[in-house]
């Protein structure tokens, strides 16, 4: 039989031999053969089994094939990390365990699943040599080996240095509470662990034999949330554990006993929150404490274990050290540091004596703050250690620690240093000249005098006249000579009567004067390649051509005069940005202070303008020869003007004074917006962008269609903020006073890098008469350089994931990069590309655009280019539609065009903005708005659901936190977004919608709208009309729904309908609630002279298919679906003729589980996929059992090395 067949195919079968019995006699039983089925039927007229088998186009996934579940990636919080010498860094991501090499540069070596479903939360390293005669046979002598715990799990991993490789050392141990701490103990011929138990216990466990050889508790039965043991061996410890009372208590296992319980011997006070974390060091007798009441307090306990016992008698709290804004959950010590890291993304280095403040900061982590701090002090002089953290966003990142704090990661608000200006008059104008790793200020005052710092020298190195003297404006530049090492450094300065003077910075003598006109130049700004732009009066932008030559009697000015540039009429007409194109030859981008992006050409025809300087020409003759732009975008950026322009990587920036940066490309000589990105909520003054870490040379040899990277510079109330968006998070703040003020800022830059470093950049402004700096100018390069070891993705939780597409690249071997896009509760969306065959996890771009959290996203695909390879075909360009909704009622729809760059091998990725909508924004544009109540601002899209798409668009449908079911028309040419139809029938929060089309027997379309609302019901809409584009605009929408039912006790979170279609119109929809039920439909639609109708043909339900709410499921077939919920398992069912039957149960380490994408694999290994997310993502492969029979062995081989430790207070107390 033909595997394309599309008829109906009957063999007589053994009913007893089964469905998938009756399947392999007629298919056959190939383990990679492309099934097209299913909708099964006995025939119920007949008592002979007869198997009807409907062929459809489906890779088969059958429940008696496909009931496995493989993890293939997982990324989540990371939860532990540990140096092992000065090079290798260990980190605790879920239960898997990974080693990062900090040689040269870093990069992950190995990783290895430890403790299973446990999550790490412990890692310690231990040498053979450390007192540990190792006659165990679990141990090997020439390996470091390494303790893991985590939960109610402990495991020992050794440790290859040379091959740098992890290798799993004995079973699982697995306990009856949670491990808080372990300590190896010395002296003793087998392997001993000291373990704390979250229940203020320890136990004494024997390695080799898992057996507990004491258990000992305190009195105080309370519970820990961190602990510590400290001491030699087990008749000298002392466990210090941070209760939930806001206490430190110090006990002896063999301490002072009360009816076979230990007694608490020392208790520490002072905390207003539970600890989380404790360090203790030996040498100075300190201990510290990390709290969530934001604190780290040092303690002075003297030494704790061996004959000391429990130390001083009356501990003191010698600081209490506040610094963090939010709980702190690590802190660590070092003979002459203290570190803590916390949920603000900040790890504070503090210091030691003094007023106990805060030294450095290291940030580089997302919302969800730091959960993982470790410390390595260096050995070699010079060299210092490293500082590692691990955040809740899955990030990994280290910073290499100077011998010397001088230099801080970042300026603090409020620290500025008075650089002493000495000359006449008050400054208005500063800016910074670079030379080299220092920095030299240059003043313009209200005398006319042009003052320059240097080596923290004041110089009056030019004196204008008296026309100088009320007002002037002040640019630099730094242009290139021919045959001298160094740029030199030009001034130009400009007056009230329209006079421009340039000179040399270093040679004032050398100078030209120039005219702009009679009137007040109200700006200068220089652009590449030395032109000077004069803005004069009535709109007049006067150019020349800026060029410092060297003779032989030494350097001199050469200028030639351009044809000015005429601005448009309107109030504020001078320009306030410019950059010449280098893409396109002739083109100027400029900025006015109306707000509006202007485009300039030269003319060709129009000859030099051979007039001297002296010889001013009449009014109308420079009317005549001024060039009027090509293309205006007219007060795109507000009312408060353009900030600044530039081009980069073919596309072209601008940023305004209202909060945002606008991306532009240029077609035919037409200025067409792609894109806008806003700062963070406040940030409403952005006067620049400065782009990271990209190399410019290898941009130039082949233009590339994606974004770089790029922070953003302005003003954040009386802030000056240097704001990363891509981590959200601000990389400078400094108290400067606001931006009504003259100020300049430049990064420092690497001298072995092309690395920018904002954090140590320098800002030097005017404020009351005083011209200060945010840090010495003559500051070097700083030692402080953090290294990104792995990429975080959303810090505070994943609200939601779409799966679009794939790309395949021929090679060697064939890579398969999945694209998935991803709505985060921090308010961004991520685009992010997975190598399914290596783990590997690319993140293409971040949107920032929403201010609230993402709640829903969906995706329409266009059509894939396809280029052919030996072999096959790779699919080598993405092109999709995209949208995100969620809090505070936004919309937000984007073009991607995601490809792969065969000439570098990286995934590239355009974004597009197509259109913006919010509810509120619809009120404020309506008629007579007074008289009718606003809508509620907390209004949110709860999910989402693509009705319809064509070539200039889509409709969309939502179910809203408002009651409301909507529906909205997003149309991408005139890039508007409409509101076609809104209905108030559920009264109630809709919690999701889904939509169903299909082509019905007599060729007409069906259009079905599916809404679930908090009491549990589902509500059927027929929308068909809405697809005659023609009466879109006359058409009201139904009133209330032709079909309800209810499915669920409480609120319906999850429908999903079987992307295959059924024949006889014919589906199947499944729902997930928050009463943990699981419930499967199949309905058939029936067309008569009332309109639609639906019969429902069967309805199986699981109860208590989760314990917690069904939060994600798909329906990847009419026969197969998943479903996942925040009781963190992923369950794969099947169906049956007698209904639902679960296939497998997967535990995922993904806490909080918030949605659910499933789809069918490309490549040759096919297969299905899924992606779960909440606090992380994992990605999970569901396999055929025939395909890969080692599975099955490897969770027997799991099983079995798991072995139960069992304690009770039975056991002998000392």
């Amino acid at each position: 039989m033909s595997i394309e067949q599309r008829d109906w195919v009957t063999k007589d079968v053994n009913p007893e031999g089964g469905f998938s019995h009756a399947v392999r006699n007629i298919l056959g039983a190939s383990q990679n053969i492309q099934l097209r089925i299913l909708c099964i039927g006995f025939e119920n007229r007949d008592t002979a089994a007869t198997v009807n088998v409907r062929v459809f186009n489906l890779q088969f996934l059958m429940s008696e094939l496909a009931s496995q579940m493989e993890s293939s990636l997982l990324v989540a919080p990371v939860t532990a990390l540990q140096f092992l010498g000065e090079d290798v860094l260990l980190t605790g991501e879920g239960p898997v365990l990974s080693m990062y090499s900090l040689l040269e540069s870093p990069q992950k070596c190995s990783s290895l699943n430890v403790l299973h479903n446990y999550r790490i939360h412990g890692i310690q390293t231990h040498q053979p040599a450390q007192g540990l005669s190792v006659n165990s046979s679990v141990l090997e002598k020439s390996l470091d080996y390494i303790i893991v715990f985590g939960g109610k799990a402990v495991r020992l991993v050794s440790f290859d240095s040379g091959g740098r490789s992890l290798k799993l050392l004995g079973p699982l141990m697995e306990l009856q509470d949670w491990v808080l701490d372990i300590h190896l103990l010395k002296g003793h011929p087998d392997a001993l662990l000291g373990i704390s138990l979250a229940h203020n216990a320890i136990v004494l466990l024997e390695v080799k034999s898992c057996n507990v050889l004491c258990f000992c508790s305190c009195v105080e039965t309370c519970l820990l949330y961190s602990a510590l043991v400290i001491g030699p061996n087990w008749d000298s410890l002392v466990l210090v554990g941070g209760t939930v009372f806001n206490q430190l208590v110090l006990w002896r296992p063999n301490g002072i006993k009360l009816d076979g319980e230990s007694q608490v011997e020392r208790r520490l006070l002072g905390h207003s929150g539970v600890i989380f974390s404790l360090c203790y060091l030996r040498k100075s007798g300190w201990l510290a404490s990390a709290s969530d009441d934001r604190s780290v307090r040092l303690w002075s306990v003297g030494t704790l274990g061996g004959e000391a016992g429990c130390g001083e008698e009356s501990p003191a709290c010698l600081r209490v050290l506040y610094g963090h804004q939010a709980r702190v959950f690590c802190v660590k010590l070092t003979p002459n540091r203290v570190f803590s890291a916390g949920e603000d993304g900040a790890c504070l280095l503090w210091n030691w004596g003094g007023e106990g403040k805060v030294e450095c900061r290291y940030r580089g982590h997302g919302s969800g703050g730091v959960r993982a701090l470790a410390v390595c002090e260096g050995s070699l002089p010079g060299k210092g250690g490293w500082v590692a953290t691990g955040g809740a966003d899955g990030g990994v990142r280290v910073w290499r620690l100077a011998d010397t704090q001088k230099n801080n990661e970042e300026t603090l608000a409020g620290t500025q240093l008075d650089l002493g200006f000495k000359g006449q008059g008050s400054p208005k104008m500063v800016r910074l000249l670079a030379e080299g790793s220092h920095n030299a200020a240059l003043v313009c005052t209200d005398q006319g005098e042009v003052c320059l710092c240097k080596d923290d020298k004041w110089n009056v190195i030019w004196k204008g006249g008296a026309e100088y003297q009320s007002y002037c404006v002040m640019e630099i530049t730094s242009v290139e000579v021919q045959n001298k090492d160094g740029p030199v450094w030009v001034c130009a300065v400009g007056n009230l009567k329209g006079g421009v003077e340039v000179f040399l910075i270093d040679q004032p003598e050398v100078r030209v004067l120039l005219r702009a006109g009679e009137g007040k130049v109200h700006s200068l700004l220089w652009v590449k390649g030395g032109c000077l732009l004069a803005s004069g009066s009535e709109g007049q932008v006067y150019r020349w051509a800026i060029n410092v030559i060297e003779h032989e009697s030494g350097l001199c000015i050469k200028e030639e005069s351009l044809p000015p540039f005429l601005l448009p009429t309107c109030t504020k007409r001078w320009l306030t940005a410019a950059v010449i194109l280098s893409q396109r030859k002739g083109l100027y981008l400029c900025g006015d202070r109306r707000g509006s992006l202007l485009l300039y050409t030269e003319k060709n025809d129009g000859g030099e303008n051979e007039a001297e300087t002296s010889d001013i020409e009449t009014r109308q003759t420079i009317l005549a020869s001024s060039l009027s732009p090509i293309c205006t975008l007219f007060g795109i950026h507000g009312k408060q003007g353009v900030t600044s322009v530039c081009e980069f990587q073919d596309l072209l920036y601008s940023t305004g004074r209202d909060g945002a940066v606008r991306v532009l490309t240029i077609e035919e000589n037409i200025l067409k917006l792609r894109r806008v990105q806003r700062a963070c909520r406040g940030m409403d003054w952005l006067e620049k962008i400065l782009f990271l870490g990209l190399d410019q040379n290898i941009l130039k040899e082949e233009r590339s269609i994606t974004e770089p990277r790029f922070v953003m510079v302005g003003f954040h109330s009386v802030h000056f903020v240097v704001w990363d968006p891509w981590r959200q998070e601000k990389l400078l703040s400094v108290a400067c006073g606001g931006g009504h003020r003259s100020w300049a800022f430049r990064c420092q830059q690497h001298s072995h890098t092309d690395h920018q470093s904002f954090e140590e950049g320098t800002l030097v402004f005017i404020k009351h008469g005083a011209v200060l700096a945010s840090r010495p100018l003559p500051s070097t390069e700083a030692n402080v350089k953090g290294h990104t070891l792995k990429e975080g993705l959303h810090g505070r939780g994943i609200n939601c994931i779409c799966h679009l597409g794939s790309l395949t690249k021929s090679g060697e071997l064939l890579e398969v990069w999945e694209v998935f896009v991803t709505g985060g509760e921090d308010t961004t969306s991520s685009v992010l590309a997975i190598n399914t065959q290596t783990g590997t996890v690319k993140v293409l771009t971040v949107l920032t655009d929403h201010i609230s959290s993402i709640r829903a996203l969906a995706a329409t695909r266009r059509e894939e280019r396809k280029d052919a390879v030996d072999g096959g075909t790779e699919t080598s360009a993405l092109s999709c539609l995209m949208f995100s909704a969620g809090g505070r009622a936004q919309l937000q729809c984007y073009q991607l065009l995601i490809c792969m760059d065969k000439q570098h091998g990286e995934i590239i990725c355009q974004i597009t903005q197509i259109a913006g909508h919010r509810l509120d924004e619809q009120w404020e544009r309506k008629r007579n708005r007074h008289k009718t109540v606003k809508m509620d601002p907390e209004t949110r899209y709860m999910s989402m659901a693509v009705i319809d798409h064509g070539f200039d668009g889509a409709l969309l449908a939502f179910g809203c936190s408002d009651g409301a079911v909507r529906l909205l028309s997003v149309v991408e040419s005139s890039r508007s977004v409409d509101i076609l139809w809104e209905c108030f029938y559920h009264q109630r929060c809709v919690l999701s919608v889904a939509t169903y089309a299909q082509e019905d027997t007599q060729g007409d379309n069906v259009l079905l709208l599916l809404s679930g609302a908090t009491d549990g019901c589902v509500s059927v809409w027929d929308l068909t009309a809405v697809l005659n584009s023609k009466a879109r605009g006359s058409w009201q929408g139904p009133v209330a729904p032709f079909y309800s039912l209810r499915l669920h006790q409480s609120g319906v979170n999850s429908l999903s309908l079987s992307t295959k279609k059924e024949i006889g119109n014919v589906f199947s929809l499944a729902s997930g609630g928050d009463d943990g039920q699981l419930s499967l439909l199949r309905f058939k639609i029936e067309q008569g002279s009332e309109g639609l109708t639906l019969h429902l043909l069967s309805r199986w339900t699981i109860p208590l298919a989760h314990s917690s709410p069904l939060t994600g499921l798909c329906l990847l077939s009419p026969t197969l679906l998943v479903s996942t919920s925040p009781d963190q398992r992923i369950c794969l069912w099947g169906v049956r003729n007698d209904g639902l039957c679960a296939l497998k149960v997967y535990f995922t380490h993904i806490a909080d589980a918030a949605g659910l994408s499933a789809w069918l694999g490309a490549g040759k290994e096919g297969g299905a996929w899924g992606i779960v997310c909440g606090q992380g993502l994992e990605l999970f492969r569901l396999m055929e059992r025939e395909m890969d029979e080692s599975v099955d062995s490897r969770n027997r081989i799991e099983e079995e090395e798991r072995k139960k430790v069992v304690f009770s207070k039975t056991f002998i107390k000392h």
